[in-house]
């Protein structure tokens, strides 16, 4: 387990010199979600810059592809109760971070500077406590200049096996990784990722559409008739894609890694599901006879876009009816929502830097902390509340959103008064979405982020967990100019 003195080490290995919470007084207590005898397993991870030929076979590579360990998409597995000890090595020219999207990691491991740690300088290391308390579907990613790292590939995938879902019996289990790349067609070379027109709107988009990092869509073979688990992530910055499958025998069984009573497409609106950027499902497909085929689609355009192919072979099955798999209930801290206190959250547009929350009290050890210009955005487009991150030449870190209690149940309504979709994300916590006021044929379920259209109200609730955490929109040019806050839970 990792102790406390560690932690402060990997933060002055990191060259922390300007901050570092866990040593400057009093603040929230960084809690373990997992016990100490749990079985521990370590991994050295770093993040580096390599060549890919992002345009396919015989077109110009591209430079500056950022991955970890060298690997495109590096999966990492572990079983469910596992604690990964993770080396971390900045192999970049940049500052970065690393930030376990979804999992109830103990705050100070949580990657976000200057909440949690200083952004770690190139060529420093710190070393992550990652508890996996709960089985499911994750990812990492960093959380210093966000939308340029991730944006030219630094994105992990994570993956908490429970041994009880062995028995299910899926046949095959394949990735879908909705990623785009913002490119010039003609060398390969990078555009810009940050642009004002689209931090202000709906973010800019790339010019160069993939799946798993191919412009081809991948072919997957399964056997006929046989259960396909379909694990899908958009890990785009910026797009927005309505799922779908060109089959009836299909339904989600977990969202953001969370398990719920299957789904079937076939039941929800227009038969697809919407999701954005940093959020993940898992789906369930049966698939059709010898040589048959099932197209997964995104529908969210003009003319549908393929993002997989999976195709039949013939292994000697016989056709049965579908029953989609369940898998074992989640069994997360879930809030009382009878006894909940109620906060209201609104998403909307700013006109410049704003804070209008009290701020922190002087000894406060985040008081005089000031955001690095390399993890945000030159503009302030967004607010929450009227409190904006900072950005640009204004790097003051704004007041906490709210004070909460650990352990206490909250509803939170989000309100979307802007004219663009923002999928909203709350770190440390998995919450149960309660309502929508758009999307009425939609029962409670289980999320880490959760699409808010304009003009439409989101009931999310969840039990708060001690530390400082943030809450933001994934769209990550929108998480750079402004919209994201932080909630202290003490």
């Amino acid at each position: 387990m990792i102790s406390r003195r560690a932690l402060l080490a990997g933060a002055a290995a990191a060259g922390a010199v300007g901050f570092a919470p866990s040593a400057l007084g009093r603040v929230p207590a960084s809690v373990d979600t997992l016990p100490k005898s749990a079985p521990v397993r370590r991994l050295a991870l770093s993040a580096a810059e390599m060549e890919m030929p992002l345009l396919g076979p015989g077109k110009p590579v591209t430079k500056g592809f950022c991955a970890y360990n060298g690997t495109p998409f590096l999966t990492l597995r572990a079983p469910v109760g596992t604690r990964l000890m993770v080396d971390f090595e900045n192999r970049l020219p940049d500052l970065t971070t690393v930030h376990w999207h979804g999992v109830r990691v103990p705050y100070l491991s949580d990657g976000v500077s200057p909440l949690t740690q200083a952004p770690i300088p190139a060529g420093s290391t710190f070393t992550y406590n990652v508890p996996l308390p709960d089985p499911g579907f994750y990812f990492f990613h960093p959380h210093c200049d966000e939308t340029g790292q991730v944006g030219r590939g630094l994105v992990g995938l994570l993956v908490v096996d429970d041994p009880a879902e062995a028995k299910l019996g899926f046949d095959a289990e394949h990735f879908i990784v909705v990623k785009d790349w913002r490119l010039d067609e003609k060398d390969g070379r990078w555009l810009e990722m940050f642009t004002d027109e689209g931090a202000s709107t709906a973010g800019t988009f790339g010019t160069v559409r993939a799946t798993n990092g191919s412009i081809v869509p991948p072919r997957v073979e399964a056997p006929a008739y046989g259960d396909v688990r379909l694990r899908v992530i958009v890990a785009d910055s910026t797009r927005t894609i309505d799922f779908g499958c060109e089959t009836e025998d299909a339904a989600i069984i977990a969202i953001d890694g969370q398990a719920l009573t299957p789904l079937p497409l076939s039941k929800l609106p227009n038969e697809i599901w919407r999701m954005g950027p940093a959020m993940r499902i898992d789906v369930h497909v049966r698939m059709p006879g010898p040589g048959e085929e099932v197209k997964v689609y995104d529908y969210r355009t003009a003319e549908p876009y393929l993002l997989t192919t999976l195709v039949g072979v013939d292994k000697g099955r016989k056709k049965t009816a579908f029953r989609p798999k369940a898998l074992p209930p989640a069994k997360v801290p879930l809030p009382d929502v009878k006894r909940a206190s109620h906060i209201d959250y609104l998403v909307q547009t700013a006109a410049g830097p704003i804070v209008s929350g009290d701020p922190l009290p002087p000894d406060d050890p985040l008081a005089k902390a000031l955001i690095a210009s390399a993890c945000v955005g030159s503009k302030t487009f967004w607010a929450i509340n009227r409190n904006s991150w900072g950005a640009g030449a204004d790097l003051r870190l704004p007041p906490p959103l709210a004070t909460l209690k650990d352990g206490a149940s909250y509803v939170v309504s989000i309100t979307n008064v802007t004219k663009h979709v923002h999928p909203m994300h709350l770190h440390g916590h998995v919450f149960r979405v309660l309502s929508s006021s758009k999307k009425k044929d939609i029962p409670p379920y289980l999320a880490d982020t959760v699409m808010t259209e304009p003009n439409e109200t989101v009931e999310i609730a969840f039990r708060a967990a001690s530390g400082d955490w943030v809450f933001h929109c994934h769209i990550l040019e929108h998480m750079d100019s402004g919209l994201m806050g932080w909630i202290r839970v003490v």
